[in-house]
């Protein structure tokens, strides 16, 4: 399937097990599942509206182990947003996005004007290693936005994505597309197929 242009690509990463899947399959299916499966890269599309037209919101998933660095490189160089996400569970998970931030500075260059989500995800959950100042704080030194999620309990999910196309600068771009089409394209459709003799 060829790529189209008007793909807005948002590429997630973050150590394994740390909700990148639930986060967008909560997002795309409105799902969650409890078991965990380990994702070696996965695409879901979503139809969002960009400019005043439609395009396609192409969410990237990651794989959270670093046996493909490759892939994670490939990511990067074609990603247009950023969600990198932790288990404010695990301080191990934050330390391991590092890197991760680092390789998107080094192939992106100036990171300013690219969307940039620091995510701590699983904030339901009462084993907590780090607090919401931390992924703040870290946010403030990588000078992007900060966000704590919960796909469980579906906190901040269809925020978090509406909040990375807000930092979208270059497009104006929203979650807001009902799958209606016009009143002009249901004249299109219903004509079509009909032939008017003269």
């Amino acid at each position: 399937m060829p790529e189209q242009s008007n793909d807005y690509r948002v590429v997630v990463f973050g150590a394994a097990g740390v909700g990148k899947s639930s986060l967008v399959l909560r997002f795309v299916r409105g799902t969650f599942r409890e078991t965990y499966i380990p994702t070696i890269e996965d695409t879901y599309r979503q139809v969002i509206s960009c400019d005043k037209s439609i395009c396609t919101l192409q969410i990237t998933d990651t794989t959270g182990s670093h046996q493909f660095p490759a892939m994670q490189r490939l990511s990067i160089s074609k990603g247009h947003a950023f969600i990198l996400v932790y288990s404010v569970t695990s301080r191990q998970s934050m330390e391991d996005l590092h890197p991760i931030f680092e390789e998107i500075c080094q192939i992106k260059g100036d990171i300013q004007k690219i969307p940039i989500m620091l995510v701590g995800n699983k904030s339901d959950d009462s084993q907590r290693e780090l607090d919401a100042s931390e992924g703040q704080a870290l946010a403030s030194k990588w000078k992007c936005a900060f966000m704590e999620t919960s796909a469980k309990m579906n906190y901040n999910v269809q925020e978090l994505f509406q909040e990375l196309l807000n930092l979208e600068q270059r497009r104006t771009i929203s979650l807001q597309v009902d799958g209606k089409k016009s009143k002009q394209q249901k004249k299109k459709d219903k004509l079509q197929g009909k032939c008017s003799v003269m």
